[in-house]
């Protein structure tokens, strides 16, 4: 069974991380995962262990507390938690995308001073408010708007951003550990009438910003998941994030990224699958055989394996362009779409071929189940990655 990530283009210490990241989710994360699942919480104990193996560091550069790796180090690490729990793979993806990216790659020496040592640590972490209500993959509908205040003191660096509105779905926004939100938020509008969209750093806790009651959902019970509400948020001037007016060009980039991981964490959960299925079709006797001796299990067992296969493939190939300068947003796409419905292909087939067992949400599968139709929506739907992919063959879709 190819149950390791593919030997394409890795080096000898991301196949050692890979490894490490897998012992520990089998020996730590997956003990502890019906129960958090049943308790729907974020277990910050394991975040912090998380933390201390470097992993909310390892696309980072040492200088601000990094590992020094890159970003398929980082999706190889999301793909081995996954495998086992879906909400603690997308707390790394989302605290390290969404959390920390835009602060590195956008912040002022300052900004990055304050935030990034217990980001990076994974002592804190950090969310991205995006969506809205009616402005999720069609970011230029945001409602939100900051406007800027200007204070008495005669100071061009003084005064305030004011901030009034509402975001929805955003991951890692109330947990106990959660130190900064980046909020999209409209500035101000062109001469062609389009908004001007910045990103603005709102610290937890700031007067005005309150964070709702934690979503219902399907699955991911484990994630922190919760609505904003901002109203008349202020917070100084020099929280603005990047150059004003660039913030929907910067998010484009970390949509872009946060595919490739999304499809790794896709990719790792259909692993997941694969190897419960195997194992389950290996002791399960009826009628005096195991089951995987049946060619129709068999043959199920084997579209799993090539499913994991090529969609891991994708990711890679993605990630490796990234990592070397090459354009690479359509291979995300296809990545995306690939890894998300390989995971929910493998979650139906290894759920049927456990029968009433995968029906149990003690069973890593019923939660893989119940986790996966997410991965065809999250980073963008299904219908968003086909129509990136068409664009790319000259098609206006």
């Amino acid at each position: 069974m190819i149950a390791d990530t593919s030997s394409t283009a890795l080096t000898d210490r991301q196949r050692k991380l890979s490894q490490t990241v897998r012992e520990f989710a089998d020996d730590v994360v997956a003990p502890a995962a019906y129960r958090y699942d049943t308790e729907r919480r974020l277990p910050v104990e394991i975040i912090a262990q998380m933390g201390e193996l470097g992993l909310f560091g390892l696309p980072f550069p040492v200088d601000v507390g990094g590992q020094g790796e890159d970003y398929v180090s980082l999706c190889l690490a999301v793909e081995a938690l996954a495998r086992v729990d879906q909400s603690i793979a997308v707390t790394l993806e989302a605290g390290v995308g969404l959390g920390i990216m835009p602060i590195y790659r956008h912040g002022t020496a300052a900004q990055r001073e304050r935030w990034l040592p217990d980001l990076v640590s994974g002592r804190a972490l950090g969310a991205f408010g995006l969506t809205e209500a009616g402005a999720g993959s069609d970011a230029g509908a945001t409602r939100t708007t900051a406007r800027l205040e200007h204070g008495t003191g005669g100071s061009a660096d003084d005064g305030e951003w004011v901030i009034d509105g509402s975001k929805q779905f955003i991951t890692n926004s109330g947990t106990p550990i959660t130190s900064v939100i980046t909020i999209t938020a409209v500035t101000d509008r062109r001469e062609d009438g389009t908004p001007e969209l910045s990103t603005i750093l709102v610290p937890s806790g700031t007067p005005g910003l309150t964070v709702g009651e934690s979503y219902d959902k399907v699955g991911w019970h484990t994630s922190d998941t919760h609505p904003l509400t901002l109203e008349g948020v202020r917070v100084p001037k020099d929280n603005l994030l990047g150059e004003r007016g660039r913030g929907y060009a910067n998010f484009l980039r970390a949509l872009d990224e946060g595919r490739i991981a999304f499809a790794a964490l896709a990719t790792g959960a259909a692993q997941g699958c694969l190897e419960e299925a195997v194992r389950y079709a290996r002791e399960r006797e009826v009628f005096g055989h195991a089951i995987g001796a049946n060619q129709h299990v068999a043959f199920t067992l084997a579209r799993m394996q090539a499913r994991v296969h090529a969609a891991r493939l994708c990711w890679l190939d993605a990630a490796q362009k990234l990592v070397h300068g090459k354009p690479f947003k359509a291979e995300a796409s296809v990545a995306k779409l690939t890894s998300g419905e390989a995971a929910m292909a493998n979650a139906r087939d290894a759920s049927q071929i456990f029968g009433g067992y995968g029906f149990l949400n003690e069973n890593p599968v019923a939660r893989h189940y119940r986790d996966a139709k997410v991965l065809e929506v999250g980073e963008g739907t299904t219908e968003v990655q086909l129509m990136i992919i068409a664009r790319d063959l000259g098609f206006a879709a």
